[in-house]
């Protein structure tokens, strides 16, 4: 019989204790800790109240906690005296049955991890779907982690030991994650298309039209139909658009998805996320028979990253009539047109105009998006709530000062443009953390002709601002400017700066962010409110309508727009789940 939220809420202290055996490596403190906020609303909150105890306790507990675990394919395991929970997924991840080439490699990392940092190395074997790692990606794992900063991999091991306890959680409770495996699953398998000289290296990369994202568009529209979705087509730029319709004809339209293109040598969720999420609430309604007192319509967006030509938040933006038909005279790599690439994907440029919506026939705008950064898994928080996405301000400059001989030119006679742009950097980095949300980034740096032996005389750079409104960031962009003038004025140089791209910040529609609030808090998990750092899809949306969004944990650090990027399928459940009550609360709202 599997455990339940209710006998572990009614059972006195030491039997409850019990009932939570083996969850953590010999280690019943944590639970004997946690226990202490009953009663627990749910599983994800007896999750999150386990990793509050674990967070509270001293630096020597946590390290302890560590040094519990068994090492990978160590000698516990040859001796099998590993616990019953370690030999499953150990076993399940193929560990117990190694090549003696593997058995060696993974005794050699287990010595080098050890030697350098003190403690076992900790990695959920069983993975991100809960079904088991495989064994290549177990030792590339192994071998990334050795180059991490001690600090930062003991996080590392205890965000592991999180997941490894979540996932014997879910064994012990029976937990049903069918919607959170379904959502993974499909994120997996779109993944196998791929541009050409990416897929020879076993690289995810697709880019607007190519046949790999046509490709998609024509998986992503299956799926739909299999959901019970009652239209699905692919418009006039290639966005796939499905419809749910309201319970009566002519109603209003909530809007949501998110975009299937991805950087180049980019991961499997970012944007994907976001159209197979309201998939599967769909998927549900159909299987209930259930309408809403409002249409529903789920669109994969064409185009958002700007890979293949300039233009950026191109399927978003032609829906709310914002596609510039200069854009289509703009040539690939390979000097195809975008013209010449709608005309052979069958597109037709005169059906653009016909795809933008009417804002007064839509009740606002819903995404889901993994976060994309390191907040939330250092948090370790499933779920967190977007109020702002970032305004930003990009510029392209270069500063001018004086080639010379680096032997022969005394220190205070230089006029060294390197000189200034780093110290232009640094004065960036220390401005935008006096703000605590605002970001600034020099991330292209370059000394033309440059050599070893010359003061750089030309120093080229890149800088993009970033802050959750429109005056912080403005602001930020005015201290830095006003302190490049001061560099070079100090210095001796000049410099010349292109401001390249000015976008709004996109506040979170306050009625549309208390909804998402509501549906995560009814899942037992707290509240956590942030910016979004990244542009997305729903900027261009907040144009016209209200919008809001809900970001998904990402593990490996949160790492994103990289083959490392990936989420669980619990916290991809949870997503769905907060996407239904959404629906439903909104339902209710609306029959009210």
């Amino acid at each position: 019989m599997s455990l339940t939220i209710a006998q572990l809420n009614a059972a006195v202290p030491a039997a409850a204790v019990a009932l939570l055996d083996g969850i953590y490596e010999h280690s019943p403190w944590i639970a004997q800790r946690a226990l202490a906020a009953r009663p627990f609303r749910s599983l994800a909150h007896l999750k999150h109240a386990l990793v509050q105890a674990l967070a509270a306790s001293t630096a020597d507990e946590q390290i302890g906690l560590i040094r519990a675990h068994p090492e990978l394919a160590g000698k516990a395991m040859v001796s099998k005296t590993l616990t019953a929970e370690s030999t499953n997924e150990q076993s399940k991840a193929g560990l117990t049955d190694c090549t003696p080439e593997e058995f060696a490699k993974i005794q050699q990392l287990n010595a080098d991890y050890n030697a350098k940092f003190g403690f076992p190395f900790i990695l959920a074997v069983r993975g991100p779907r809960g079904t088991g790692l495989a064994k290549r990606e177990i030792i590339d794992t192994f071998e990334r982690r050795l180059y991490n900063h001690p600090g930062f991999e003991l996080g590392e091991a205890l965000r592991n030991i999180h997941r490894i306890a979540e996932i014997r959680l879910n064994d012990k409770f029976a937990a049903d994650i069918t919607l959170g495996n379904d959502v993974w699953d499909w994120q997996e398998q779109l993944s196998v298309h791929t541009d050409p000289g990416y897929a020879e290296k076993g690289q995810l990369t697709v880019t607007y039209l190519t046949d790999a994202h046509r490709a998609c568009a024509a998986q992503i529209s299956t799926w739909m139909r299999d959901c019970g979705f009652d239209s699905v087509h692919i418009d006039a730029v290639g966005n796939v658009v499905g419809r749910y319709e309201g319970s009566t004809p002519d109603t209003k339209t909530l809007l949501t998805g998110s975009h299937y293109d991805t950087v180049r040598n980019g991961g499997k969720y970012d944007g994907r996320l976001g159209i197979f999420v309201p998939m599967a609430c769909v998927r549900e309604l159909k299987r209930q028979g259930k309408r809403l007192p409002f249409a529903f319509e789920v669109v994969g967006f064409a185009e958002e990253e700007g890979q293949r030509y300039k233009a950026t938040f191109l399927g978003s933006g032609a829906l709310i009539g914002h596609f510039d038909r200069r854009w289509l005279d703009q040539k690939d790599a390979d000097g195809i047109t975008m013209r010449e690439a709608m005309q052979h994907a069958g597109l037709k440029e005169e059906d653009i105009p016909k795809i933008q919506r009417d804002p007064a026939r839509y009740l606002g705008f819903v995404e889901v998006h993994i976060e994309q950064g390191p907040v939330l898994t250092e948090l370790d928080l499933p779920l967190g709530i977007v109020t702002s996405i970032n305004g930003s301000v990009r510029y392209v400059g270069e500063v001018i000062g004086m080639a010379s001989h680096a032997g022969t030119t005394p220190m205070d006679r230089r006029r060294d443009a390197a000189a200034a742009v780093a110290e232009l950097i640094l004065y960036t980095e220390q401005r935008a953390a006096k703000d605590g949300d605002s970001v600034g980034t020099v991330g292209m740096l370059e000394v033309p002709s440059g050599s070893i032996n010359v003061v750089p005389g030309r120093c080229k750079f890149s800088l993009d601002l970033r802050a959750p409104n429109n005056a912080q960031r403005d602001a930020l962009a005015t201290d830095v400017v006003d302190a490049l003038k001061d560099i070079c004025e100090r210095r001796g140089v000049r410099y010349e700066l292109e401001e390249t791209m000015r976008a709004a910040a996109a506040p979170s529609a306050p009625a549309w962010q208390q909804r998402w609030e509501k549906a995560v808090d009814a899942l037992g998990i707290p509240l956590f409110r942030m910016p979004s750092g990244a542009g997305h899809d729903a900027m261009k949306l907040h144009e016209v309508m209200p919008q809001a969004m809900l970001f998904v944990r990402g593990i490996n650090s949160g790492i994103s727009h990289n083959p490392l990027e990936s989420s669980t399928n619990d916290d991809i459940q949870l997503a769905v789940q907060a996407f239904q009550l959404l629906l439903d609360n909104f339902a209710a709202e609306q029959a009210h």
